[in-house]
């Protein structure tokens, strides 16, 4: 028997629940958002929205699919499966931009049907490779005429605000958005911003009058319990151009720090030759094409050179983690340009992303979320084992733990690259050797195959432990 599992994170909506059954994805609609949801449906937006990828597709299924737990259901609707689920805090700038004016387009397309959104949480965004996705359609429900915008504030604080941090101030949004997952409050951003960037409109009214709006509600809660709040009344037109000025404000944000980083230039700029590099694209590939993974992971992606030869050799969907923002974004524009099943996102290995928010079960950790495939760890061994202290036996457990197959590259110390790690700390590193290297793979998997790959000694080992 199939287990049905509920979603972690979707018990705050008392509209409905979100359960996975095997590899199918269900959501219920409970009586108390039924009549939104059809009048919603009714109207066609779902489709229309699907069909231009802003919205993810959806199917009436029978209640009876879930048994007991949709029993009280109304309806039961299931969805396609996001391939691998990340958070806010693990996007990269011009990701959470994409997701951000995913978001006004689809509730811009939503009032011309007269239809708005509840809510404005960037969880409500996910992400098929570099392609933003709205995935909750119990967010929709029929537009009131002459109400204000419900979710602006959350809007700003989730998306808006992270944004303005990198595009004014250089500040990248991810260690602020994981640390409080509720986005970036107007009013902190407002004392960080300098003055010369508060005389602006856009600024102005979407962070300095709400900043002194909300410090005038503390002083005036008497006033603001009268009902005089509820008299107020946007204007369709007004609420409209509202969503169209954020639209083309944020469209046009870049981030401040847009020189080189670490690793932004590195696949122009390492340290072995082209004919390497085809042999080490040349020794991915095979592992993909014997394997074909469904879910690829690459540790240390840079701009995706090896997600990309996996993909092209047979892996169906790859997810690529690193911790320089240059290198994420140049990962980025390249899968969105190339339309390549990648999405790369911002990890630090050694400190990655936690189970955390209620009962530390609302946003999986990395290891909770999925798991892959196979793994690609290329120039990425020697950052963690000898840029951060973490014995070479531990590290080659974790690696080969993530994943029954993959490739992992060790860079010797005779490589320039490590030889400018060590310049200015003391080599304390004993274990760090190709045969303790290759005796740690060999005790947990079979070694497949083994290449050296740069004159410095580098070194491809294929595993599988899949036997």
């Amino acid at each position: 028997m199939t287990v049905v599992r509920p979603d972690p994170g979707s018990f705050r909506d008392p509209s409905g629940q979100v359960f996975r059954r095997g590899n199918g994805i269900f959501r219920t609609v409970a009586a108390r958002a039924a009549a939104d949801y059809e009048f919603v449906r009714d109207s066609g937006l779902f489709d229309r929205l699907s069909s231009k990828g802003l919205v993810l597709s959806t199917a009436e299924v029978s209640p009876d699919v879930l048994g007991p737990v949709a029993a009280a259901s109304r309806y039961l609707l299931q969805h396609p499966l996001i391939r691998f689920i990340s958070y806010p805090y693990e996007w990269s700038f011009p990701a959470l931009k994409a997701a951000a004016v995913l978001h006004l387009d689809v509730q811009l397309e939503a009032l011309e049907a007269g239809v708005s959104l509840s809510d404005a949480t960037a969880y409500n965004v996910q992400f098929n490779g570099p392609r933003p996705v709205f995935i909750d359609h119990l967010s929709f429900r029929r537009y009131r005429d002459g109400e204000i915008w419900a979710g602006h504030r959350q809007f700003c604080e989730q998306f808006l605000n992270p944004l303005l941090l990198r595009a004014f101030l250089g500040v990248p949004h991810n260690a602020w958005f994981r640390g409080s997952q509720e986005g970036l409050p107007t009013a902190e951003l407002n004392r960080l911003l300098p003055l010369r960037r508060k005389l602006g409109w856009n600024v102005l009214s979407q962070v300095v009058l709400p900043t002194t709006l909300e410090r005038s509600t503390r002083t005036a809660t008497a006033a603001l319990a009268s009902d005089k709040l509820g008299t107020l009344k946007l204007p369709r037109s007004s609420y409209r151009a509202l969503l169209q000025r954020l639209r083309d404000w944020i469209v046009r944000l870049d981030p401040a720090d847009t020189g080189k980083t670490v690793w932004r230039d590195y696949a122009g700029n390492h340290s072995y030759q082209s004919d390497e590099v085809k042999a080490k694209a040349a020794f991915v590939g095979e592992m993909a094409a014997a394997v074909r993974p469904g879910i690829l992971w690459d540790l240390g992606c840079n701009s995706g050179d090896y997600s990309k030869a996996a993909l092209a050799a047979g892996a169906q969907y790859a997810v690529g983690f690193d911790f320089d923002h240059g290198a994420l974004e140049a990962a980025f524009a390249r899968a969105k340009a190339e339309e390549l099943a990648f999405l790369p996102l911002l990890m630090d290995a050694a400190n990655p992303s936690p189970s955390q928010g209620w009962a530390e079960r609302e946003r999986q950790g990395l290891a909770a979320r999925a798991s892959a495939d196979a793994v690609l760890a290329l120039a990425f061994v020697h950052h963690l084992a000898i840029g951060r202290n973490v014995p070479l036996d531990r590290l080659i457990d974790w690696l080969v733990g993530l994943a029954p197959t993959g490739v992992v590259e060790f860079v010797p110390k005779s490589d320039p690259m490590v030889r400018r790690m060590l310049q200015l700390r003391e080599d304390v590193f004993d274990d760090y050797t190709e045969d303790a290297f290759l005796s740690a793979v060999g005790e947990r998997a079979r070694i497949v195959k083994s290449l050296i790959v740069s004159a410095a000694g580098r070194r491809l080992v294929w595993f599988d432990r899949s036997e």
